[in-house]
Formats: structure tokens, C-alpha cells, sequence
């Protein structure tokens, strides 16, 4: 019974509405029905006078602005369309013009001027002349100028022109569940534990009261939502360092790195954007099992570029290189016959491993661990065992040192095995049991033509 009333309800207001129209159509004016359009009161005649006054005028000479025109011109203005770089987005150079007070101008060409303050520069300020890289901000329409900021410097936040991609300073103030509370130009907002930094951060609690440069990723004035990222701007500016740094790189240069990770098989190594693998077996000229033993994150090292692939962005990279090699010194420390202590490092099938020193490693064959035969390495020399060898030949261009752990033979020992072998008995023959064949029937001779053969004879 409601829906009912409820449809009837809406029928007559319906109803009401169409009459309501119906009356206003018919109290409008009505057009002529003989009125002819404007267009079509044009004559032959009026054409032709016309055609002839105009005769000889160029319109295109004559910039006539009208009201629209005009409006259309403004805002074109104020949206940079004839300042050059107003409307430009991202870095820009632009050169110093002067600094008055707290205030430095900038030209950045196309009739575009701007200014930014002199407390951005902390380092010191730029000359006039100078050429800079700025950011623009946003366009004063008031001043006529563009409000620019050095690149990558932290600008004064407030609400008005928090937005995301704005870089930003902030204070850690407390840590918590999932990141840091930071303090942002008394605006208070949150930084994520994986945005803190590019590697991981295992203690977030060592960030507390540090002041650190921030991009807003996030911000919302009406729920006071305000979110910051440390790592996007670190990566910002890691990927303009990397283009830079791939421009001027080459095989042979030394550079100054940091370990950023370390493998079991090697560390990798920031050295200006670019990351290069340092392989264990190039960190030091004596043998290493760990990289971790050698290195650790965040140490500062000094590497040669050993290979470069700009296809694959690859890079190798050698520590042990800026040292001098102990086999270019071999002949100066070593020589054939010196007996020497080495320290046994690996042990093989065929034999053992002895590191005279750092870099220097030589062999001991299987066959010159012992006078005696030996069967198993294991039954002679242990792993970090100190032993006495004798060095046998050295090979300088291989890089390979022959030792031995046999005593030298001395003229008593020889003397002493030449007697014991003759002092050994001869093994006698076993005596013939079965007679000779052969020689032909005769005196002497039994049959068949077979040699008899008596002790008298």
C-alpha cells in the first residue's frame, strides 16, 4: 500500500513538472516564421561593395585581441607557455645573476629569471656568473618570478606545498613497529625501515635524532598523513652518479669504493654508483676461503678495475693488485736446494700444498713426501702442519716451486744400500728336470738323438 502511494506521489510531481515546461515553451517568443537568418541577408550587391573596400587589406598584419584572446593570453602566460623553462619540469642550469640579501637570481634563459635563498648553499654561495643546476618550484605570479631550489636541497615544508616528489629535511624523533617517526618542519610524518636506507637497516634505533634528506612519497593535509622516503632519493641520485661515473670509466683505473655486500665467493663494491665484484681469489696474493674474512660492509677500499662490459654493465675488480707480487721477488728469496719451513694448506691426491708465505705456495709430490712408498698424503702431512722441505726447481713465469720432504742422501747412506746388495745372496737356479732336445744319433747319444748327460761327465 506504501510503494502505492509513493508511485502516485511521483506521477504527480512528474505531471506538474511537464505542465510547468509546456507553459513556459508557450509564453517564450516565437521567431518569425518569414525571418531569414543573418547569413542569408547578404545580397549580391552588398557582397560586391564589400569585396571591393577590402580590396588590398592584408588581415594577418593586424593583431586585433579580443576579450577571449586576451584571457587565453593570460593564462598561457601564467602557465609558462612564453616565460621558456616555467613549465619545465626537472633539473635546470641556470646562471648566477646576483645575490642580494637572502636571495640569489638566477637567469635560466628564454626571459625566465628566479631566485632561490642563500641558505642552500651551507658550502659556500655561488659567484655571479657561476653556472648552477636549480629546480623550479612553482611560478609567482605576484613577483613575476620563479621560485626555484637548489637541486637535491631541502626546501621549508608546510602544508601548502607538501607534495610528493618535494625533498625535504627531517629529524628522527622515535622509533617504532615498522619504521622511524620523523619530525618534518614541525609536520609530523613516518619513514618506513625498508625507505631508510638502499641495504637493509637491522637497528632502526641508531637514526634517533638525526636530521636526514627526505622525498615525500605521500601527503594527505586533510588526514595529516605524511609519508617520507630516505632510499628513493638515495637511489635518485645513485642512478645519476652511475651515468656519470660509466662516462669515465676504464680498464686499469684505481677507485675509491665501499663494500656494500659479501658473499662466500666474493664482495661487491660501490665505486660511484656503479657496483663491481671483487672475487675472493683477487683480494689478496694469499690463498682465502671466505670473502668475510678479508672484508666487511661499509669498509672503504681501494680497487683496480680489472675488466669492463658496458653491454652487461659488468665490473671486475682487484685488491690484491696494488701490492707488489712475491713472485716478482722469488729469485731474490728463494733458490734450488734451500731447505725452508712452509706451512701445508690443501692436501691432494698426488700430494700436498706447503705456503712458504703469503702469495708463495709450492708442491710436494706424492713421491717426495717419503723415502718409503706412500700410499695415502694423509699418513704423512696433516692440514696446517709446519714442515721442513727442500726446494727441488723453481719456476718463476708459472709460478710454480717443486719441494720435497725426502732427506738428502748422504755418501755413508749410499755407501751402506751399495753393500747390503752385495752381502745379499744370489737365488739359485732350479736344477733341469726334463732332458734337452736336439743334436743328432751318435757316440754318446741315446736314442732318438738325445744328449745323456752323467755326472762324470
Amino acid at each position: 500500500m506504501a510503494d502505492t502511494n509513493f508511485r502516485n506521489s511521483n506521477t504527480k510531481i512528474d505531471d506538474a513538472l511537464d505542465a510547468a515546461l509546456d507553459a513556459s515553451k508557450q509564453g517564450a517568443p516565437q521567431r518569425p516564421a518569414n525571418e531569414v537568418p543573418l547569413k542569408r541577408q547578404w545580397d549580391a550587391e552588398l557582397e560586391a561593395e564589400l569585396e571591393a573596400a577590402l580590396e588590398g587589406f592584408d588581415a594577418s598584419k593586424f593583431d586585433v585581441a579580443t576579450p577571449r584572446s586576451q584571457a587565453a593570453g593570460e593564462r598561457k602566460k601564467l602557465a609558462g607557455g612564453e616565460r621558456g623553462q616555467e613549465s619545465r619540469s626537472g633539473p635546470q642550469t641556470g646562471k648566477v645573476i646576483a645575490i642580494r640579501g637572502k636571495s640569489i637570481f638566477v637567469d635560466l634563459g628564454a626571459k625566465s629569471e628566479g631566485v632561490l635563498p642563500v641558505d642552500q648553499f651551507a658550502d659556500a654561495l655561488p659567484q655571479p656568473g657561476e653556472m648552477i643546476e636549480v629546480v623550479v618550484d612553482h611560478f609567482d605570479t605576484d613577483e613575476g618570478l620563479l621560485i626555484l631550489s637548489r637541486k637535491g636541497a631541502a626546501v621549508e615544508a608546510n602544508w601548502e606545498n607538501l607534495r610528493k616528489g618535494l625533498i625535504v629535511e627531517a629529524r628522527v624523533t622515535k622509533t617504532n613497529k615498522g619504521g622511524l617517526d620523523v619530525e618534518v618542519d614541525g609536520i609530523r610524518g613516518f619513514l618506513p625501515i625498508g625507505q631508510i636506507s638502499i641495504n637493509r637497516v637491522e637497528d632502526a634505533s641508531v637514526y634517533i635524532n638525526q636530521k636526514l634528506r627526505v622525498v615525500v612519497t605521500e601527503a594527505n593535509q586533510r588526514e595529516k598523513n605524511l609519508v617520507v622516503s630516505c632510499r628513493e632519493l638515495l637511489e635518485r641520485e645513485r642512478e645519476e652518479q652511475r651515468e656519470k661515473t660509466w662516462a669515465v670509466l676504464e680498464e686499469g683505473q684505481v677507485r675509491h669504493g665501499v663494500i656494500r655486500s659479501v658473499k662466500d665467493f666474493g664482495a661487491f663494491v660501490d665505486i660511484g654508483g656503479v657496483d663491481g665484484l671483487l672475487h675472493v681469489g683477487e683480494m689478496s696474493w694469499s690463498r682465502i676461503s671466505n670473502a668475510g674474512e678479508f672484508v666487511k660492509v661499509g669498509q672503504e677500499v681501494e680497487v683496480k678495475i680489472l675488466k669492463l662490459d658496458r653491454q652487461t654493465k659488468k665490473v671486475s675488480l682487484g685488491l690484491k693488485q696494488l701490492t707488489p707480487s712475491p713472485w716478482d721477488r722469488i729469485g731474490e728469496t728463494y733458490s734450488r736446494g734451500m731447505v725452508v719451513t712452509g706451512r701445508v694448506t690443501r692436501l691432494m691426491d698426488f700430494g700436498a700444498f706447503v705456503e712458504l708465505e703469503p702469495g708463495i705456495e709450492g708442491l710436494i709430490h706424492i713421491t717426495e713426501l717419503s723415502p718409503s712408498r706412500v700410499r695415502r698424503v694423509t699418513d704423512i702431512v696433516k692440514p696446517e702442519q709446519e714442515v721442513e722441505v727442500r726446494i727441488l726447481k723453481i719456476e718463476a713465469e708459472a709460478k710454480k716451486i717443486a719441494l720435497s720432504l725426502r732427506p738428502l742422501p748422504t755418501v755413508s747412506t749410499v755407501v751402506e744400500e751399495e753393500e747390503a746388495e752385495d752381502e745379499t745372496p744370489a737365488t739359485p737356479k732350479p736344477e733341469r728336470k726334463v732332458p734337452l732336445k736336439g743334436g743328432k744319433s751318435g757316440p754318446g747319444t741315446g736314442e732318438g738323438g738325445l744328449f745323456s748327460l752323467s755326472p762324470k761327465e
